[in-house]
């Protein structure tokens, strides 16, 4: 693989591969959910059942990595697996519209779909991040992966609206060539952004000398990167801080309507407030980080452990807010709460580009799938673990803001048990600057 720096142009077409992966992605489980509670009638328990089981599959996302290390090119996993994301969401369409009819034969088709979107995610979602991991510059990091999240998010906005628009007047063939459309305009655009980025290939390696490790297992490879203790504690802090990142994801808008009395289109303004916070956390990584290069303060590792303490310190707003009711300023706390979450979830993918090289050789497809596994889980079982916890409190407490507090509360202490994970690994270049230099090699 051509070891050359990636440039800004480069990196944007990365983001637009991110971004066709995000828009079948929102298309499977937003508007399919959807489709099968509404117009289907169905119990909500099968589509988040199928939103479960593409999550789990994302536990391949280590062998993925280990698969893309072996071959030592990455472009094949992209297209790859965007070809069985393309294919799964067309699928998972066609199998909603068949569960009308038969529910049996519907619902394994879906299934069947929803694990090969899981395994199209896994492929082509930890490839990317590897090759950005090698290619993109260390000063680089947090703007690139800025520049690439907000391009998917951008992707996700003009996915929403341009399939919401066709998708009226709805019928179950209307919405089988919507997504086939989406699924297909996806992988072309992902074929056409991502032709020529990698580079050439790498020479072929000699074959290890005599008493040599040569290639390992994957077995092994994923053994040795769990015996380096940054690799190990970095996976516990992605998993601990997203699942408490993603935990207050399904109650937030109950809460605000429960103990602040929002109406369903204030709780939902809510929600966009939140989003908008986040917006603005990326940003100001990105920006600061540019302005303070070189510095201190600008190191990624502060970021990250800043992100999470200050994520903590809002969450124990949320909670002080299920005590006290209406005279706490929710927005204000809410879009705090973003943009605490845009900061550390930014710099900790940014952190992962530079603890992907870290420790034996060879192994970033493996640490990368390692952390995305981490990460796809904890997302899976955040969303499922609120709601419960809620559930739980209100028998133990009655319905009051005291339930929501309870599970607030928790999610705080899961940040503070982040912040001391992230404080404890040790970051190849702490106090490199991560910002947007002006300085760009040809493309």
């Amino acid at each position: 693989m051509d070891t050359t720096k990636l440039g800004w142009l480069s990196i944007l077409r990365l983001g637009l591969v991110q971004a066709a992966l995000g828009s079948i992605v929102v298309l499977t489980t937003s508007t399919l959910n959807r489709v099968m509670v509404v117009e289907l009638a169905l119990p909500a328990v099968l589509p988040g059942a199928l939103v479960t089981l593409h999550h789990a599959m994302q536990m391949l996302r280590p062998r993925m990595g280990y698969g893309s290390d072996l071959g030592r090119r990455y472009t094949p996993w992209i297209v790859g697996g965007m070809a069985a994301l393309a294919a799964g969401g067309t699928g998972a369409a066609w199998a909603t519209t068949l569960i009308g009819r038969h529910v049996a034969l519907g619902t394994a088709l879906a299934a069947a779909c929803f694990a090969l979107i899981g395994c199209g995610v896994s492929a082509c979602g930890t490839s990317l991040l590897v090759l950005m991991a090698k290619r993109v510059a260390e000063e680089r990091r947090a703007a690139a992966a800025t520049a690439v999240w907000m391009t998917m998010i951008a992707g996700f906005a003009v996915t929403a609206t341009v399939a919401g628009k066709l998708l009226d007047p709805f019928s179950p063939a209307r919405l089988v060539a919507v997504a086939g459309g989406v699924s297909g305009v996806a992988l072309l655009v992902s074929i056409a952004a991502i032709w020529g980025v990698e580079g050439r290939a790498a020479p072929a390696a000699a074959p290890p000398a005599a008493g040599g490790e040569g290639r390992p297992a994957f077995r092994a490879a994923l053994a040795q990167v769990w015996s380096e203790p940054d690799a190990r504690r970095f996976t516990l802090f992605v998993f601990i801080s997203m699942l408490a990142y993603s935990a207050q994801d399904l109650i937030l808008e109950p809460f605000a309507g429960s103990v602040f009395a929002f109406t369903p289109g204030e709780s939902t303004k809510l929600s966009g407030v939140q989003h908008g916070g986040v917006f603005a956390g990326m940003l100001l990584v990105a920006l600061a980080t540019s302005l303070l290069k070189g510095r201190p303060a600008a190191s990624l590792k502060g970021w990250v452990v800043g992100g999470c303490v200050a994520s903590g310190v809002a969450m124990a707003g949320l909670a002080l807010a299920g005590v006290r009711g209406a005279p706490w300023p929710l927005r204000e706390n809410v879009f705090l709460l973003g943009v605490a979450n845009g900061v550390f979830s930014i710099a900790a993918i940014g952190s992962m580009m530079t603890l992907a090289g870290q420790g034996r050789g060879s192994r970033e497809g493996v640490r990368m799938g390692l952390w995305g596994a981490a990460q796809a889980i904890a997302f899976g079982a955040g969303g499922f673990a609120g709601t419960m916890f809620v559930d739980f409190a209100k028998w133990l407490l009655g319905p009051s803001g005291g339930a929501y507090a309870f599970v607030f509360a928790l999610e705080a202490v899961g940040f503070f048990v982040a912040h001391w994970l992230a404080l404890g690994t040790t970051f190849s270049q702490p106090a490199e600057a991560i910002g947007l230099d002006a300085a760009s090699p040809a493309e």
